[in-house]
């Protein structure tokens, strides 16, 4: 392609962020970085995503493309003399689709047990663990959700990874115990420079999880 103006508006803790930074990276496309003030959205967020006001946004050629699944999916289909994410095979293709949808169970229990408080923390507990193991009944013995490489459900998934300590702490569980194929996916995806340069470090992502309690009276 001819030159291309790429930016991406994100916010470095951001599950849904770290999709988009890792699909960048994957097909080796060079963009500009937007770090976004989520508290006083800028002026370019607002003109971007004015319905929903929330990152990612990709920017492409003054273009924006929103919601980090549909940005993933235009990543792979603009960009396709590089790796691809999703299936050829239509039935494998929309199976990515529809659990890559489910990965917002998996990140909305885990959301649960840092961000609320309350005799309910078993419950919320057991079902994001209960999630994880579906997912780890879609990953089989495969190293990949996507098979032999990273697909487009690994992407969905990964950044999930920089959040697992979080859980953990506030839940008082083992993710390694509970989820042992799902820790061993996570150490595969991070031997990849595309992954383990994108996704946030766990300790910080912690921190940020302590900061926004106690911003909510939580802690």
């Amino acid at each position: 392609m001819a030159h291309e103006e790429v930016i991406l508006l994100d916010f470095w803790p951001s599950m849904y962020g770290m999709r988009v930074r890792v699909a960048l990276a994957e097909k080796g496309i060079k963009y500009e970085y937007k770090e976004q003030n989520l508290a006083d959205k800028s002026p370019i967020l607002l003109e971007m995503n004015p319905i929903f006001k929330k990152i990612p946004v990709l920017i492409h050629n003054g273009k924006p493309i929103c919601e980090s699944l549909n940005v993933v999916q235009y990543i792979d289909e603009v960009w396709k003399d590089k790796v691809t994410f999703l299936p050829s095979d239509l039935y494998e293709k929309y199976q990515a689709l529809f659990w890559a949808d489910y990965v917002e169970k998996v990140f909305d229990s885990g959301r649960k047990l840092w961000m609320e408080k309350g005799g309910e923390q078993q419950t919320r507990k057991d079902n994001y663990i209960d999630s994880l193991r579906m997912l780890e009944g879609i990953l089989g013995d495969k190293p990949y959700f996507g098979g032999g490489k990273i697909g487009f459900l690994d992407i969905a998934f990964i950044g999930i990874c920089s959040w697992f300590y979080t859980y953990e702490k506030f839940g008082e569980f083992s993710t390694e115990i509970e989820a042992p194929k799902i820790i061993a996916w996570v150490k595969m995806c991070m031997k990849m420079e595309s992954v383990s340069k994108s996704v946030a470090e766990p300790l910080k992502v912690y921190d940020f999880a302590l900061q926004i309690r106690k911003h909510y009276g939580l802690e």
